[in-house]
């Protein structure tokens, strides 16, 4: 058997080396929200307890299960508490936070996310994970027609809730939402708090196609003035920008708790209202064409999770999102509906 020999000089072999080092693949962990693949958790708490042990600033240490790519089931302590304002108190699942400390999310496919917002079922009733699956979905649209909106992932959870006597396994749709400052480091800026601004004052083209997204899902319970259900991402050079999300009581999702603010003039969520400040003709103009280009991008979105719905809702999402590009479509309805409804203040 012959052996080849090579000599470096040492300056030499430590470059040599250090190409060979930096050649080699690394596979590290995938960041949460770099896949599409549904994420499978198995999680186990009493649901009263949880209630009445938590609140905005109390946690509960609990232990989740995540299974990797090999299958294998990884226990990660947590952090959990209730959170959020309608849904804490008209559902029985509770929406939830959970945070997760430096050293128990290293080498995991949390290692960058030390804080998440975790998006329950609403009941347990057996259709209520289509209602989670078109807000998900919502969630996917927008992603498509703004640049500035949260991180999600679906999960999977095999859930076990403590107060059943049976200890039965449930599997529950979900998803996880990125944490505020999460979103802001991604686009370097920061989320503001405890200022009240007016949405006019914000950037033109990231605020009409947000405000055409909402409009295009149904939604008129978000008020970026008052903070509610939208988020002010403020961007270097003093650039504005809103924030959407938790789009449950709309007439996308359309779920059955779904209420119309007595603010707004229309009598139920499927009622489409546009709640866009006015702008400049031309912005408009620009973000209806863009909108349109996405027709067929927004109705395979759609598509996507055809198999959480039953056939009559699926068709129903079908239906309701069309109504919007019909609007686009027809000068008049766009004249009408968009242009001469747009908010002066």
């Amino acid at each position: 058997m012959h052996y080849l020999s090579i000599y470096f000089k040492p300056n030499k072999f430590i470059a040599f080396l250090s190409i060979l080092l930096f050649s080699i693949p690394v596979y590290g962990q995938q960041d949460l929200f770099d896949s599409d693949e549904i994420l499978e958790l198995k999680m186990q708490f009493s649901v009263k307890d949880i209630r009445k042990e938590t609140n905005d600033s109390t946690f509960v240490d609990e232990v989740i299960w995540v299974k990797d790519e090999s299958g294998t089931w990884e226990e990660i302590p947590v952090e959990l508490r209730v959170r959020g304002n309608f849904r804490l108190t008209n559902c029985y699942y509770p929406p939830l936070r959970m945070k997760i400390k430096k050293k128990n999310r290293e080498g995991t496919v949390f290692e960058e996310n030390k804080s998440l917002k975790v998006v329950f079922p609403c009941s347990r009733a057996k259709n209520a994970e289509s209602y989670v699956a078109k807000e998900f979905m919502a969630y996917q649209i927008f992603e498509a027609v703004s640049e500035y909106t949260f991180d999600t992932r679906m999960i999977r959870i095999t859930f076990i809730n403590e107060d059943d006597k049976k200890g039965e396994e449930l599997e529950l749709l979900g998803f996880l939402l990125e944490d505020d400052d999460d979103v802001a480091d991604r686009f370097d800026g920061e989320i503001l708090e405890g200022k009240k601004i007016l949405g006019s004052l914000m950037e033109d083209l990231p605020s009409v196609r947000h405000d055409y997204f909402q409009m295009l899902i149904g939604n008129t319970d978000f008020s970026s003035l008052f903070r509610h259900n939208s988020k002010i991402l403020l961007l270097p050079e003093e650039r504005l920008i809103p924030l959407a999300y938790d789009f449950d009581m709309t007439g996308l999702v359309n779920p059955p708790y779904a209420q119309v603010s007595n603010l707004v003039d229309i009598e139920k969520v499927t009622d489409r209202l546009f709640r866009g400040f006015c702008r400049e003709r031309e912005v408009f103009d620009q973000v209806r064409t863009e909108f349109l280009e996405k027709e067929n991008q927004i109705m395979g979105i759609a598509s996507d999770y055809e198999e959480y719905l039953s056939p009559a809702e699926f068709r129903e999402t079908q239906r309701f999102l069309s109504g919007f590009f019909d609007i686009l479509k027809n000068d008049k309805a766009f004249e009408n509906q968009i242009i001469l409804a747009c908010r002066s203040y």
